[in-house]
């Protein structure tokens, strides 16, 4: 059915702003310096840089509104974070055109993956408590990062903690953006928000033009869209799976690998589904009706666009605020995402220690060959289920005659 203006207002309710706000947040506070430097370790100028932020904020931005309306489903585009750190470690010897024409590759077989449906049928093949504990293992390092900032900073995170408690007891709908703005005044008092570096311009786009080495494909180009698959679209696909909506997974891919292709000679390295920042959005705190919760993941797309308008100002804007309170709402936010994930992971006897692998493999952190944890839980708990039902006989429900 068709969305017109009026229903997208009346759908969307505050939580889906404050959620839109905290995933737009987390996202860029987490990563962004990462995507900063990738793009220096190329030889990229400031005007460049500050392309690669417009080009990725409009780009996410687009893309997560226009899918999101379209499917009626919170659908959350994102840049590579894996990826960047590939540009970063690949950039010795590639030069920036180089570089995009890698950026083009990466985004031509991207689209290759979703018009063959070649991603899909693998995402059919994932049992739902491996791909459960996958998210699970995945938050659940954010959750422990939020409390491991207990200790430098304990009234910021005790306080945000406490408030979060508070506001599930009476008010669970906004209890996360009561964390937002408790934890904002309290960093304000003990003067731990930096406004001081704050500068405001609107960001331009610069076009590279691209070329093609073989050093530059095959050493940045195919490992960019190797991590890229691995340790993103997968597990994005399986939060959005696990959250109960079934997207149209090949022209999700199709969609990533066309807007990279179209976005890389301007800094737009590699789009696609995003998976810990999705989980802000697809969580019930969102919005309380499912049907609804689209309306989240619209609203992180306008931030989205926003952020990178602004361009040369994201990093002071970010700056502003203490690694400790992004981690904290971002945490507490997934809470009962990475519960849920736990639940249906663990709940089939049959899938159950094969899911604790792919759960503490993932939550280990752990990188192998340039690719991230995600990925790996995922093999060992696959891994795990091929040992454990190899040449295995049915059990014989027939008892015995006397």
């Amino acid at each position: 059915m068709r969305l017109s203006l009026r229903q997208i207002f009346r759908d969307t309710s505050l939580t889906s702003v404050s959620s839109g706000f905290v995933a737009t947040l987390v996202a860029f506070t987490s990563t962004i310096a990462l995507v900063f430097h990738a793009a220096r370790s190329l030889g990229a100028s400031p005007d460049q840089v500050t392309s690669w932020v417009l080009v990725l904020g409009l780009g996410m931005g687009l893309s997560s509104i226009g899918l999101s309306l379209w499917t009626r489903a919170p659908i959350l585009i994102t840049w590579s974070t894996p990826g960047a750190a590939v540009i970063a470690s690949a950039a010795n010897g590639v030069s920036l055109s180089e570089a995009t024409g890698a950026f083009m590759v990466c985004g031509v077989l991207m689209w290759l993956c979703g018009v063959t449906g070649w991603f899909a049928r693998v995402m059919n093949r994932i049992p739902y408590a491996l791909a459960s504990a996958l998210l699970a293992g995945i938050l659940a390092k954010f959750a422990l990062l939020a409390f491991a900032e207990a200790a430098p900073h304990p009234l910021l995170v005790i306080g945000m903690l406490l408030t979060y408690l508070v506001g599930k007891r009476w008010w669970p709908r906004y209890a996360v953006l009561g964390v937002l703005l408790v934890g904002a005044l309290l960093a304000w008092q003990r003067g731990q928000l930096n406004t001081e570096q704050l500068t405001w311009s609107v960001a331009a786009p610069v076009w590279v033009t691209p070329s093609w080495s073989w050093l530059a494909v095959i050493g940045m180009g195919l490992p960019l869209f190797i991590v890229t698959m691995a340790s993103q679209a997968v597990p994005g696909v399986s939060a959005i799976r696990v959250s109960g909506y079934e997207p149209p997974v090949s022209r999700l891919m199709s969609w990533s690998g066309l807007v990279t292709l179209i976005g890389a000679p301007f800094g737009g390295y590699a789009f696609n589904l995003a998976a810990i920042t999705a989980a802000i959005v697809l969580n019930p705190h969102a919005h309380a009706d499912a049907s609804k919760r689209y309306t989240a993941a619209v609203m992180a797309g306008m931030f989205y666009m926003v952020m990178g308008l602004l361009g040369g100002a994201v990093a002071g804007i970010l700056a502003a605020f203490p690694s400790a309170l992004i981690m904290g709402v971002a945490g507490l936010a997934l809470l009962g995402t990475i519960g849920n994930g736990l639940a249906s992971a663990l709940k089939d006897d049959h899938h159950r220690e094969a899911a604790l692998i792919t759960f503490l493999v993932t939550l280990s952190g752990v990188t192998l060959m340039g690719i991230g944890s995600a990925f790996w839980g995922l093999v060992a708990g696959t891994l795990t289920l091929f040992v454990e039902n190899f040449r295995a006989h049915p059990a014989d429900d027939q008892t015995d005659e006397p």
